[in-house]
């Protein structure tokens, strides 16, 4: 009995915590899985993967120069000139997007061959949480380099220096509009007034709630809270300013700069709070005091606890997690620890379905394909199914729950992308299905499926069979 509940603790460190087992990953563990994953916490993993990429300050370059292009070609064609303007538009173009698709294949690349599963789960639950998406055109660039700049240093450290470090992104300031927002008693409205003294207004540039109000709804407090809408617009002003760099600012290698002159002055009152600090201080003043607030406390264990361990999560373990988000002044690596030390989140009760990323990470890493073509077919594959990557269409980020990707349609269509990858195999000598099995699931492996395996006719076939299974849909 107690081997067995050992084997299942390790099933779940790999496969519910982590991101699936790769063959041979069990022998990593040890006796003690808890330990194996408390491990994960202590420092962030190198990424040479990563070096050598653009920063987001090369990133707004390329989408300045973009824009530029786009200029010439329409100005180029209304003088009916366009063949050459329109040539260099389409290769800026082409080249944008086979540098970002270069990023995503890399982005999943280092998921499929990483040591530090649970790290790396971790860093997803943070991008998504912090969702933006790629969809809006101005923001395309930045979803993945906002994950490695500024969700990746932060991800076992204080809430409040991630929170902080993202909410100063450009990706997350252009997604959400805060590059446009200006104090309407700042020096800069005040100055448009008199340029455009007896003119139309219609283009008046203002206040912009965006941000301020998913800080305060998605990525802190919640929307139980109890905050107003005064609250909210309080603290857009007090954020003001915060903008991109342009072609004739210094801003650091994230492209964040603060203009002084767009900021409202005078002091904010927020969710109870008054903040007197002037310029860009005021804003993190009140970023401080949300990230250690007890909604966000509450708020973003129970996202924690629905992630890891269920749809619907212990109540007493979501309390435990946010009583060490509080006593911590909100230390991540404190609140991980609550949840994986707490036995409730180690039940039989406790399990994931597995989103499309889950499915197509897990699969990879079952299979050993870590090749950058088996990586870049995973990723057609996962949009088909439903979850392009960096893609939620909503600051919400992606669903985290079962009724969110357990449909038919959505199940036939996992199907067939698990033949199309067990293709990708080649006959594997001294390997059999059943081996592929045992590594991947561990403990869950059922005697249903282990027999389905075992009569398979091919490699292929047995993959196939077990990427398919029920088994395998689960985070257990």
């Amino acid at each position: 009995m107690v081997m067995m509940q050992a084997a299942t603790a390790a099933t779940s460190a790999v496969n519910r915590f982590g991101l699936g087992a790769r063959p041979g990953e069990w022998q990593t563990l040890g006796s003690d899985p808890r330990g194996w994953l408390l491990a994960q916490l202590q420092s962030t993993p190198p990424m040479p993967a990563f070096n050598g990429l653009p920063a987001s300050a090369d990133y707004l370059q390329q989408y300045r120069a973009l824009n530029q292009l786009r200029k010439q070609a329409r100005e180029a064609k209304r003088q009916g000139q366009q063949d050459g303007a329109q040539q260099a538009k389409r290769e800026a173009e082409r080249a944008m997007r086979e540098g970002l698709q270069r990023e995503l294949v890399l982005r999943q690349g280092v998921a499929v061959s990483s040591d530090a599963g649970f790290h790396e789960r971790l860093v997803r639950f943070w991008s998504n949480h912090f969702a933006i998406s790629v969809d809006k055109r101005i923001a395309s660039l930045f979803a993945a380099p906002m994950e490695r700049e500024a969700i990746r240093p932060h991800v076992t450290g204080r809430f409040s220096d991630l929170l902080l470090a993202v909410e100063r992104h450009p990706g997350m300031l252009l997604y959400l509009d805060n590059q446009a927002s200006i104090g309407d008693a700042s020096r800069a409205a005040i100055n448009a007034a008199r340029r455009s003294a007896g003119t139309p207004k219609a283009g008046k540039r203002g206040l912009n709630e965006n941000l301020a109000r998913e800080i305060m709804e998605l990525h802190t407090l919640g929307v139980n809270a109890g905050y107003s809408q005064q609250d909210v617009t309080e603290f857009a002003r007090a954020i003001t300013g915060w903008s991109v760099a342009r072609d004739n600012d210094r801003g650091g290698a994230d492209a964040f700069i603060f203009r002084a002159n767009a900021h409202e002055p005078g002091s904010r009152r927020v969710f109870g709070n008054t903040y007197r600090q002037e310029g860009e201080a005021q804003g993190i003043a009140v970023l401080h005091t949300l990230a250690v607030h007890p909604a966000t406390a509450q708020h973003v264990s129970l996202q924690l606890a629905r992630h890891f361990v269920a749809d619907t999560p212990p109540p007493k373990l979501v309390e435990r997690m946010a009583t060490a988000w509080l006593s911590s002044d909100g230390d991540l690596a404190t609140v991980y620890r609550a949840m994986i030390e707490d036995d409730t989140a180690w039940q039989p009760a406790a399990r994931k379905f597995k989103n499309p990323d889950d499915f197509f990470i897990s699969a990879l890493r079952a299979c050993g394909l870590d090749g950058e073509d088996d990586v870049a077919l995973a990723v057609r594959l996962q949009a088909q199914l439903g979850q392009p990557l960096f893609q939620p269409r909503s600051p919400a980020g992606f669903g985290d729950e079962a009724a969110d990707w357990g449909g038919p349609d959505a199940l036939y269509k996992r199907v067939q992308a698990a033949q199309a990858l067990a293709n990708r195999l080649p006959e594997m000598h001294g390997n059999t299905p059943l081996n592929l099995g045992e590594a991947a699931l561990g403990a869950r492996l059922d005697t249903q499926t282990a027999t389905a395996l075992r009569r398979a006719e091919s490699v292929q076939q047995g993959v196939a069979l077990l990427l398919a299974s029920p088994a395998f849909q689960w985070r257990t």
